[in-house]
Parts: structure tokens; C-alpha cells; sequence
């Protein structure tokens, strides 16, 4: 058993609440959660993309670090390059990490209109979108050019999600449906070509990387603090030294979409 996991429930709540959230790196989780990741490796698949792209937009960055990765696998790097964020320190963090590279990063909130020029990009991409905003990417979009993106699906984490908030009505629940999203990029103007989805194992192993997960992810319990769940979280952490991880899954789906030349 690691250290981590014989240590206090208020020294774990501490550091859960004390690591920075800023960006998608999620390299504080190694060793006490794991996530199954999808067959389709989607940011090798996206620096596949890269090579044959001439301009490049990559929708709600976060952090950048996707993105790099990427332009930093791709066999040729496109012209043009350009990403959005909304949230102020990944903004900041994203251009640190995505100029060098020669990326435009654009802070523009994620319910906004794109702030590009129609026909603009043979290529936009994006990970985990909040809610794809389909007559926009369409817009943006060159005929003939192509949107991949790796999106969360319906009901993702909720084990976690309803030990906390209890019960999800049927909507909740069926939210960022891959088939729903089919029709309303279709509705849009878009041709579907590949939609593939996955369940995938998650694992926590103490409380700490709990606290921190929805600290960082904050649509999973909105408006989660520590303070306000501090009875939930201890039931939690005996629940953990007792049976050993809380599992959960995830749900992913990586799509693919064409506007008609």
C-alpha cells in the first residue's frame, strides 16, 4: 500500500485542496488514480491529421498541452495554427506553452461565436469540448475540410458524480449522447463520417486525488468545496481504507465530421 493511503483524512483533504488546477496535466494523479485511456490514442491520431492540414484550429485547448503534443508528433507542421480558451489562467498557460510553436492562442469564451472568418481552417479540432458548437464549427470550416475531436460522453464519472449529488434525472444522464451530437452536427451542414465510443475504467485510491479531481474538473459536482462535503468525503475515505479503490468510468467518443465540398 502506498504511503499516501495510511496518511490522515485532514492532511489528504489538504493536499487535495492545496495542488494547482490550471491546465490538463494530470501527472499529479500517477499513483493514486488511473483512468483507461481510448484504443484510439487521440492525440497520436490528431499529429496524424497535422501533417496533411494547411490551417489548424484548435477548439478549448485548456492548458495547451493536447495540442503540443501533437504539433510535436506531427511529420509536418501547418501553416497556419491558431487555438481558443475561455478560462483566464489557461489562457495564460496555453500561450506560454503554444506560441513557441507558433500558435495564435485567442481567448474567446466557450459559448461564443469563433472569432475567425468563415472558411478559415481545413481542420479544427478539439478535446473534450463543453458543448461543440456545431453551426459554428461549420462555419469556420473549409468546404471538403474536416472536424476531430475526442468528446466526453453521456454520463461520465457519474458513479463518482451521484455518490456525491445522489440520483440524476434521465437528462442529466443522457447529455453529450454521440447519437444526439450526430444529428445536431448534421443539422449544421456536417457529413458524419467516424463515431466510435468507449467505457473506460477509472480508479481512486485515496481521498486526496478525489477532492482534486472535482476541484479541477468542476462540472462534475458543481460548486464542489471541501467544506461543503466534508461529511460525504470521510464516509469516502473509511469506504477507500476499507475496500480498497473507488471505481468509476468514463465515458469517450471520438468523432469525426466533414463539410461538403
Amino acid at each position: 500500500m502506498a504511503d499516501h493511503q495510511h496518511r490522515s483524512f485532514e492532511d489528504l483533504l489538504a493536499e487535495g485542496a492545496a495542488v494547482p488546477t490550471e491546465g490538463w496535466d494530470f501527472s499529479w494523479f500517477a499513483g493514486r488514480a488511473t483512468e483507461a485511456r481510448p484504443s484510439w490514442q487521440y492525440a497520436v491520431s490528431m499529429a496524424g491529421r497535422l501533417a496533411g492540414a494547411e490551417a489548424v484550429l484548435d477548439v478549448q485547448t485548456g492548458g495547451g498541452e493536447v495540442f503540443d503534443f501533437a504539433l510535436g508528433r506531427a511529420a509536418r507542421v501547418p501553416a497556419l495554427l491558431a487555438a481558443t480558451e475561455g478560462w483566464p489562467p489557461n489562457v495564460a498557460k496555453a500561450g506560454e506553452l503554444l506560441r513557441p510553436r507558433g500558435v495564435v492562442v485567442v481567448a474567446s469564451e466557450e459559448d461564443a461565436p469563433l472569432p475567425f472568418a468563415e472558411g478559415a481552417f481545413d481542420l479544427v479540432v478539439s478535446r473534450h469540448p463543453v458543448r461543440p458548437n456545431w453551426t459554428e464549427i461549420a462555419r469556420v470550416l473549409r468546404p471538403g475540410g474536416t472536424y476531430f475531436a475526442q468528446h466526453v460522453g453521456p454520463s461520465s464519472v457519474f458513479e463518482l458524480v451521484e455518490y456525491f449529488l445522489g440520483p440524476q434525472p434521465e437528462e442529466t444522464r443522457g447529455a453529450r449522447d454521440p447519437g444526439r451530437e450526430r444529428a445536431d452536427a448534421e443539422a449544421a451542414g456536417l457529413d458524419v463520417v467516424g463515431l466510435r465510443a468507449e467505457r473506460l475504467r477509472m480508479e481512486f485510491h485515496d481521498v486526496a486525488a478525489v477532492v482534486h479531481f472535482l476541484r479541477k474538473v468542476v462540472w462534475m459536482v458543481p460548486g464542489f468545496t471541501v467544506e461543503a462535503y466534508r461529511p460525504r468525503l470521510r464516509e469516502l475515505h473509511e469506504r477507500i481504507a476499507a475496500d480498497g479503490p473507488f471505481v468509476a468510468h468514463s465515458t469517450r467518443h471520438l468523432f469525426e465530421a466533414r463539410k461538403p465540398r
